[in-house]
């Protein structure tokens, strides 16, 4: 009893609970400061992928082609990649949540704006908006990522789950859509930017309220020198085979994604709300299959999770999307007419979702912490890149071979990241053991 009494007093003791306090209130913390990240990835989720939709808009309201409706997603992926470049190697001292309350307060101006404007030049200034704010807020969420997270398993679960949430926030722009559209009204949709401005003005709410320390992860000694380190990771062997499978990665998915609404209408005759609801199945297989490699990173390496996945969605397109095409889809005037053919090729997206969190994990881990926000900013860059082109690309298919073929050319990239993926594997191995 004496030496239990002495053991409560003790100082040992003392440490101990105080210990257990500081790593509770740490969690709890971090716990608030993830929530913060998963509520402003879902707002941008649902403003910057409504492009294929209004893509698909622009030619039926606003009376443009499928080459010049295309100029959206560089609207929207140039103004990402720029930013990018300028901001992310010093978004540190600025601070991640100054740039991030920024960001919100520019895209509710920006959807009001959508909302007044009513022209495809609008559509064009939201989109370039969306593209600079959303700059900031990925550089900061992923660079946020490795100040909350203790190692490697963790920060690819972490950034598995963030894509996924971002994901199913693209699968609500699907919906969201179509509940403001009606064939009675042209101008009726415009009303969901009443929405989508009062979801950011929330979001800047709740992240101005959230406790973050930061500043302390700075690539360089000043702003000059944190330059020099970015130009100094694309020198780097490992960051180049990186970005160019990032790039090769964000071409096919955003390639599919930005057309899925056009090819729902054009090749299975669905009418315009049913293929734009139809390709939420696509956001909402990536959103499962990223928050699956979230737990499959936990048990398995990632660069076998990868391999199979791409084998996986190269059999999609090769041995499904032909039966897609074909189907006799008959008449269709809601989601629940629609054949299971149907929804069969957009659950490509279960394979090719855990490929993009996985590979930005992979690299992210295998740095120093004070290069995460500089390595995020070209993470963005070729991404916004590969977006573009892949959706450019995609709708020059489109327009010269027809839609039911150009998604068949998705192969290519899928093929070229393949091999990819195993020289990442051995540079990423040489970096971690070189730091």
């Amino acid at each position: 009893m004496i030496v239990f009494r002495s053991m409560i007093t003790g100082l040992g003791f003392r440490n101990i609970l105080l210990s257990s306090i500081s790593t509770l209130e740490r969690a709890m913390k971090n716990n608030a400061i993830k929530l913060s990240l998963y509520i402003n990835y879902f707002v941008f989720a649902i403003l910057l992928n409504s492009v294929g939709i209004v893509i698909l808009k622009s030619q039926n309201v606003y009376g443009v082609d499928e080459v010049q409706a295309s100029v959206l997603e560089a609207f929207k992926d140039l103004p990402i990649a720029i930013v990018s470049f300028l901001i992310a190697s010093f978004l540190p001292r600025i601070g991640y949540k100054k740039g991030m309350l920024v960001a919100l307060a520019l895209v509710s101006l920006a959807c009001i704006g959508m909302y007044f404007g009513n022209s495809f030049w609008t559509a064009k200034l939201l989109f370039a908006t969306v593209g600079v704010s959303f700059a900031i807020i990925k550089v900061s969420v992923y660079s946020v990522i490795g100040l909350v997270t203790s190692d490697s398993k963790e920060h690819g679960s972490l950034m598995s789950n963030i894509e996924g949430v971002f994901m199913f926030g693209i699968a609500l722009a699907y919906f969201l859509f179509p509940a403001f559209n009606t064939e009675s009204d042209p101008n009726a949709w415009l009303n969901v930017y009443w929405l989508l401005a009062g979801l950011s003005m929330l979001s800047f709410v709740f992240l101005l309220r959230a406790d973050f320390q930061e500043g302390d992860e700075v690539p360089g000694a000043n702003v000059a020198e944190d330059f020099v380190q970015m130009f100094r990771l694309i020198a780097k062997v490992l960051v180049i085979v990186f970005v160019v499978s990032a790039f090769l990665f964000v071409m096919i998915e955003q390639g599919i994604m930005t057309w899925l609404p056009t090819f729902n209408e054009r090749v299975l005759d669905l009418p315009e709300n049913v293929a734009i609801m139809m390709a939420s199945i696509l956001a909402i297989s990536l959103g499962i299959g990223r928050i699956l490699a979230g737990q499959l990173a936990k048990k398995f390496s990632w660069v076998w999770v990868l391999t199979v996945c791409i084998f996986a969605s190269m059999a999609v397109v090769l041995f499904v999307l032909p039966k897609a095409v074909n189907a006799d889809i008959g008449l269709v005037e809601t989601l629940a007419d629609v054949p299971a053919i149907g929804y069969a090729f957009p659950l490509v997206g279960l394979f090719i979702a855990p490929i993009y969190p996985l590979l930005n994990s992979v690299v992210l881990s295998a740095l120093p912490k004070k290069l995460h926000s500089p390595m995020s900013g070209l993470i963005i860059i070729f991404s916004a890149l590969g977006g573009t082109l892949g959706s450019r690309i995609i709708g020059i298919l489109f327009k010269e071979l027809g839609a039911d073929q150009a998604f068949t050319y998705t192969l290519i990239p899928m093929a070229l990241l393949l091999i990819a993926l195993f020289f990442l594997k051995r540079l990423t191995a040489k970096e971690v053991i070189n730091n």
